[in-house]
């Protein structure tokens, strides 16, 4: 087997690992300037119906970044998203947690159900796991009761670090949430057979099923 094909069948939990030392690590380091958006582009359209399949087109993906390159620049941002004394200290480090808490799970896959690192997450268990560990609150369990949890956030524009965007893939009831991370994107666990992930709001399949956001603070 060639080298490269050994190293990426490495298990979750060393990614998992190595994600984190890179956030914890580079998370200290200034802007690096240039440095690519990490944009999930598999939510190009939605998948296909069942027994259906896609068209050639739809099938084609564009190459994604690395999970080391993910955590870098988003390791990068948090130094430019939530630059010291920009605002209330307290609420900054409260987001910085949030946002490095986040990063840190990049490449966990998913899992209906699921709640922690160690089995893997849906979408409100990823959410509810990093903010009851980064500011010890505890949020309800399915995306459409924490759509009614926090202040709502009055548009798009409005949005910042830390706060939660809510989306409806079927109808317009909440069925999904992520974390936003700022510039348009946004962490979250997709669906199954997807890693933990970050994703465009501004563009693209997501941008179409976004309903709201709510801002969350730490006490």
């Amino acid at each position: 087997m060639h080298p490269k094909s050994t190293a990426n069948a490495a298990n979750p939990r060393r990614r998992f690992a190595l994600t984190w030392v890179l956030a914890a690590s580079l998370a200290a380091l200034p802007w690096v300037a240039s440095a690519a958006p990490a944009v999930d582009p598999a939510e190009v359209a939605p998948a296909a119906s069942a027994g259906t399949e896609a068209p050639a087109a739809a099938r084609v993906r564009p190459p994604m970044l690395t999970l080391p390159d993910r955590a870098l620049v988003l390791a990068s941002d948090l130094n430019r998203l939530l630059k010291p004394g920009a605002g209330d200290a307290k609420a900054e480090g409260g987001m910085r947690d949030v946002l490095q808490r986040a990063m840190a799970l990049l490449g966990t896959p998913y899992r209906w159900g699921g709640s922690s690192p160690d089995s893997g997450f849906d979408c409100s268990g990823l959410v509810g796991y990093v903010f009851r560990n980064a500011l010890g609150i505890e949020l309800p369990r399915v995306s459409r009761e924490m759509a009614k949890a926090g202040e709502p956030v009055a548009d798009r524009a409005s949005l910042t670090a830390g706060d939660l965007v809510f989306f409806s893939r079927r109808g317009d009831e909440v069925d999904h949430v992520g974390i936003y991370v700022g510039e348009g994107r946004f962490v979250h666990a997709p669906r199954t057979g997807r890693d933990v992930t970050v994703s465009n709001l501004d563009t693209g399949y997501w941008s179409e099923k976004f309903l709201q956001a709510r801002r969350v603070q730490g006490g």
